[in-house]
């Protein structure tokens, strides 16, 4: 923790001529950043993957009209379709997977009162009214129009126009392929019939985590939904 907490540090020490008293907000932006560049390769594929994905449709099509009757012969087909095509049904989630970390380190960096044996200077910056390492629930005890209340206002907008393109990216993607929305692999189903509404789930978490963290999860997300766009 403690060395992460230096390398935070010296990214505020790098932007602080051009950010001032918020150059350790604007690190975190920038850790994310980094962190979503180094796994944009793993982005690429994923994204390869759901082309992939998309072309077989056709065939899933043949197969669940070939075993309408077996569900358990159909999911079979499919997932031995999937193989041999040496496409993954599941291959978009690491890239999300491989990001928990970072966020966690975040939220922990910003949870504790020390470091070590010292206690956590992190926690004396803002950004611009709002502690870094501080909630929604706080910024309220000075009102929503408040100086700290404004910067979580900013940010809820911005997830709230992040979770509207993604849901309608994504309900566009399930009317596209019903096939593969349908559930043919195990699990599958569920998923996509939940899917849309995960996007609104980051506005809980931007309420309820550090606002580091929650800058973390903010930036993290407007850089998915741009990369999709690119990618797609």
């Amino acid at each position: 923790m403690s060395v992460f907490a230096r390398l935070v540090e010296q990214l505020a020490d790098l932007l602080q001529p051009f950010f001032h008293a918020s150059a350790t907000a604007a690190a975190i932006i920038l850790f994310t950043a980094l962190v979503r560049l180094a796994t944009h390769p793993l982005a690429r594929a994923a994204a390869r993957g759901q082309r992939a994905r998309a072309a077989l449709q056709p065939r899933i099509t043949e197969l669940r009209e070939k075993h309408a009757r077996d569900p358990e012969r159909l999911q079979r087909a499919v997932l031995e379709l999937h193989t041999k095509a040496k496409v993954s049904p599941v291959s978009g989630l690491l890239p999300g997977l491989l990001q928990l970390p970072a966020f966690f380190l975040l939220y922990h960096l910003f949870s504790n009162a020390t470091i070590g044996e010292g206690p956590n200077t992190l926690l004396d910056h803002d950004l611009l009214a709002a502690p870094l390492g501080g909630h929604w629930t706080d910024a309220l005890g000075g009102g929503i129009f408040g100086g700290a209340g404004l910067v979580y206002l900013v940010l809820f907008a911005v997830v709230a126009v992040v979770a509207t393109v993604n849901f309608r990216r994504t309900r566009r993607m399930a009317a596209e392929n019903p096939v593969q929305a349908g559930g043919t692999v195990p699990g599958q189903g569920v998923v996509g019939k939940v899917a849309p509404f995960l996007s609104f789930l980051t506005l809980v978490t931007v309420a309820v985590v550090p606002l580091a963290a929650a800058l973390y999860v903010v930036t993290s997300t407007t850089w998915s939904a741009v990369e999709r766009v690119v990618l797609s």
